[in-house]
């Protein structure tokens, strides 16, 4: 999960608005919707991942790798892995996509599901431990949704009101039409699947979602 309760009560928020175990609740919650709009998440994760090798000597993978439990391809456990280069994991500036590289010529066998993975991974920044950290954005982000869960705005058409108010070319206060400018595809998708509905929250997490492009178990 990608904020604590401490972190919620020197916010402000006291016991009678939400007990420890609400707060616990709303922080999952605020988290697993963090991961849907992003495409990512953020904190290491034990997983197996089943990939396909392609006969060269980069594989991408769908999540940052962060350390190595267990690696079989063809079906036959690797026991050498310093010919291994992990790219991406923790996550730097100028990151674009992860990927593993065998080094000295070395290539992953073409092959179906063939690349078995055992390992930490996820989208983790740098701070000089092997895992990483939450980014501070996601973390402050995942605050402002539980902020929201327990204090929610009373005016629910004020709330649309602000998320929409960037795209208002005209109003006419008369008749109370509005105008609005025409959604690009990517504005459209936030304003769908890929919003928290909480814009402040949204405009956090812009830079860490996932490329359309990139690469798929």
């Amino acid at each position: 999960m990608y904020a604590t309760v401490e972190e919620l009560r020197a916010e402000g928020v006291t016991v009678g608005e939400a007990s420890d175990e609400r707060l616990r609740a709303l922080i999952a919650e605020a988290s697993s919707t963090i991961d849907r709009v992003t495409g990512w998440f953020f904190e290491p994760r034990p997983m197996q991942l089943v990939l396909s090798g392609r006969g060269t000597p980069t594989l991408v993978t769908p999540l940052p790798l962060l350390r190595i439990n267990r690696l079989e391809v063809g079906g036959g456990v690797v026991d050498d892995v310093s010919g291994l280069l992990v790219m991406g994991a923790p996550v730097l500036p100028g990151f674009d996509e992860p990927r593993l590289t065998w080094r000295g010529g070395r290539v992953w066998p073409r092959g179906d599901g063939n690349v078995v993975v055992d390992g930490l991974w996820g989208y983790t920044e740098w701070d000089g431990t092997p895992t990483g950290r939450t980014p501070l954005p996601i973390r402050r982000a995942c605050i402002l949704l539980v902020l929201k869960g327990i204090r929610p705005l009373a005016d629910v058409d004020a709330a649309q009101e602000r998320r929409a108010a960037w795209r208002v070319l005209e109003m006419r206060t008369r008749d109370q039409s509005v105008r609005f400018a025409p959604l690009s595809q990517a504005a459209a998708r936030r304003e769908q699947q890929l919003s928290t509905n909480e814009p402040e929250a949204d405009d956090l997490l812009d830079a860490y979602r996932r490329p359309a492009p990139l690469g798929a178990a």
